[in-house]
């Protein structure tokens, strides 16, 4: 009997902005004010359903919206990459998914995020909490390659300020499908020889200025290069220059995220 191929890897950029979004409050600048539905970004955060476990990386400050937008009803799991408010202030929504389910939902992140976490929203991991209309969560602190769904999920360390920030590798039977780094002023050596190859990166972007824990656009383009991804999207975006002429200013290969991006990788025939 032929072995069943499995189903497309989707993925769905449910915010590509920077801490601030875009529009910023209170500012007029054309990009602002820009009619462009791309040039309206919330905070940076991925959905991706490998057809078997549906999961978030991060819970961004819009998430409720953001899966109202997508209409998104199932979440299995979540990916965080680090504390930083912008990542994590979405995490009290999850308790729909938690009612959804009936059940703990596991999170999987850098040890020292999750206990931050626990600090931050206690009664989230507080192991009496039986009701399934409260969010309930499994923390899973990880340092090497996981399974989840069908994927397995490598963590990337990459520095950003005083923060080691995880981003992720998301492999099936070998082959390497996405790259996650939304957040990071470097992509180290080590790093770069594990996502070779990448057939999707979706990296930090921020800006063409420099900036002291993202990456610039020009840098991303010289990582994705090095990386030898096939198709790269930046990410984590502000209100510098509009979608149009960003992507006007990118090389063939690279290209600009944005909100409700969508990504699907097909197994191979």
């Amino acid at each position: 009997m032929a072995r069943s191929s499995p189903p497309p890897l989707r993925a769905l950029v449910l915010g590509s902005g920077t801490s601030q979004g875009v529009p910023m409050i209170g500012c007029r600048c054309p990009v602002c004010l820009s009619s462009d539905p791309r040039d309206s970004r919330t905070r940076a955060s991925l959905y991706v359903d490998d057809g078997t476990l549906p999961f978030l990386i991060d819970t961004a400050p819009d998430l409720r919206l953001q899966c109202l937008r997508e209409g998104i009803s199932d979440v299995g799991a979540v990916l965080y990459t680090h504390h930083h408010a912008d990542h994590v202030l979405g995490l009290d929504d999850l308790r729909r998914f938690c009612e959804l389910r009936r059940e703990r939902l596991p999170i999987y992140g850098p040890a020292a995020t999750l206990e931050i976490l626990g600090r931050m929203f206690p009664y989230a991991f507080d192991p009496r909490t039986e009701s399934a209309s409260y969010v309930r969560l499994s923390p899973r602190p990880v340092q090497k390659a996981f399974p989840l769904g069908t994927l397995t999920v490598t963590p990337l360390p990459v520095p950003h300020g005083r923060v080691t920030t995880f981003g992720y590798l998301l492999e099936r039977q070998g082959r390497k499908l996405l790259a996650y780094l939304s957040d990071c002023e470097a992509v180290p050596d080590n790093i770069l020889s594990v996502i070779h190859s990448v057939e999707i990166l979706i990296i930090d972007g921020l800006r063409d200025e420099p900036h002291p824990t993202h990456l610039t656009a020009q840098q991303a383009v010289k990582v994705a290069r090095l990386a030898a991804a096939r198709q790269t999207y930046l990410t984590h975006l502000t209100h510098h220059k509009s979608h149009r002429d960003r992507e006007a200013d990118l090389p063939a290969g690279i290209g600009v995220a944005f909100d409700g991006l969508a990504i699907v990788l097909d197994p191979p025939c």
